[in-house]
């Protein structure tokens, strides 16, 4: 059986990168800047959003980036985490 449909490392590839960084820049900025609840959310499905990022590219990227995008990953779940509380 064949896939029909592309991946998502296809899709993402085809993006504008000017789009793709002004709205996670936007959803960053409405996470980091939304009271409670709503804030924490937001920062933890960025932070999912990241991961299945991470997972996607894992193999292809050298030890140093997959270190930086860890360390990020784990601010980030972080701060979702403590703007819950």
């Amino acid at each position: 059986m064949q896939r029909t449909q592309p991946g998502i490392a296809a899709r993402l590839a085809r993006t504008n990168p000017t789009t793709v960084f002004l709205v996670t820049l936007l959803l960053a900025l409405v996470a980091f800047f939304a009271p409670g609840v709503i804030g924490g959310l937001f920062t933890l499905l960025l932070a999912g959003a990241l991961a299945t990022l991470l997972v996607t590219t894992w193999s292809v990227q050298t030890p140093q980036t997959r270190a930086i995008r860890l360390i990020v990953l784990t601010l980030l779940v972080t701060v979702g985490l403590v703007k819950l509380l």
